[in-house]
């Protein structure tokens, strides 16, 4: 995403990309792979310093990062291609100087990138339902850890 951004902003690869479904891909790439990663490891870290518990699971943990790596890279792979088969259709021109393809052509050419697209989320977002069982199975540890202590120094 940050060597991707500068190469897009050349005139020669803006031509192609802009409006395109490749800047789309960009921005996901950064919000998937990096902003996503980043403040689910944050809540893992602040779930274990709040709660003062290991995670639950860390075999869950490693589940999550790689269904929501695996997710991220098929959704924006097929936001990349879609991207540049969009722009590509785009400055299509036959002998007479009339666009190849039309726009409704353009877009019926993007459906099986939407699909592969929504598979992609919906991986991601499986990852992000797998930290969320892990969540909330560390909280309810740490509160019967509590619970128990509570117990027995009552005792």
């Amino acid at each position: 995403s940050t060597f991707e951004g500068p190469v897009m902003s050349s005139k020669t690869v803006n031509a192609l990309s802009h409006y395109t479904d490749w800047t789309v891909g960009h921005v996901h790439s950064g919000a998937l792979g990096w902003v996503g990663m980043v403040a689910a490891g944050a809540l893992y870290h602040m779930v274990e310093k709040l709660w003062g518990v290991k995670m639950d699971s860390a075999k869950l943990v490693n589940v999550h990062f790689w269904t929501s790596t695996i997710g991220t890279v098929v959704y924006i792979t097929a936001m990349w291609v879609s991207g540049i088969m969009q722009g590509l259709m785009w400055r299509d021109y036959d002998e007479f100087g009339t666009l190849t393809y039309t726009f409704a052509e353009s877009v019926a050419a993007m459906h099986p990138y939407y699909a592969m697209r929504a598979i992609g989320g919906m991986i991601f977002w499986t990852g992000g339902a797998i930290m969320l069982f892990n969540v909330i199975m560390t909280i309810r540890k740490a509160s019967a850890q509590r619970s128990t202590s509570a117990a027995a120094a009552a005792a």
